[in-house]
């Protein structure tokens, strides 16, 4: 696993919806609506979109925390990366068309070819290499819109990793899809 530096000058601005997002949540603006709507929902909500693991303590995971409560065609998301060398998490926006483009990866991965998912647009990407530099799977995360870092985690998922991807997709989009306005 590594992480890779910034590879160009002073870290740009985030565009003023991400910063618009972040900032409600961060002073607190909509938390409680936020708060009581997961209660409301408790355990049954589906959360973990991705989430793949491997034995050696290396995961990255996109976590899906709620409804944005600044934007009703929004959902809040988060990408975790933890390895016993480096562990990060970043926010993340997802909306309908990001979750399609999702469902599109997971059929280009099954047909045998590597994905990038949200690669130029707005916040972080992600890359999934069936055969990456150490001859394994790996999962690279990238902000080069936002902190400039990219981190490559090499793991190797179990053989129905993507069936059960495609599970996890239909139970986000049965439960929160119809939540959201178009």
């Amino acid at each position: 696993m590594s992480a890779t530096a910034p590879r160009r000058g002073p870290r740009r601005a985030r565009n003023s919806s991400q910063n618009e997002m972040k900032d409600g949540l961060r002073s607190g603006e909509d938390r409680t609506v936020l708060t009581d709507e997961r209660a409301a929902m408790g355990d049954s909500a589906p959360r973990e979109l991705i989430s793949l693991a491997d034995d050696e303590g290396n995961s990255v995971s996109v976590n899906v925390l709620g409804r944005s409560p600044r934007w009703a065609a929004g959902l809040d998301a988060e990408i975790v990366v933890k390895t016993p060398f480096v562990s990060g998490r970043i926010d993340l926006a997802l909306y309908v068309a990001r979750l399609e483009t999702w469902a599109d990866a997971l059929d280009r991965l099954d047909a045998g070819a590597d994905v990038a998912w949200m690669e130029m647009s707005r916040g972080p990407s992600i890359f999934i290499q069936l055969t990456g530099e150490r001859d394994c799977p790996e999962v690279v995360v990238e902000d080069e819109s936002g902190s400039m870092v990219t981190v490559r985690v090499p793991l190797v998922p179990p053989d129905d990793w993507i069936a059960d991807h495609r599970h996890r997709l239909r139970q986000v989009m049965d439960h929160w899809v119809p939540m959201l306005s178009r």
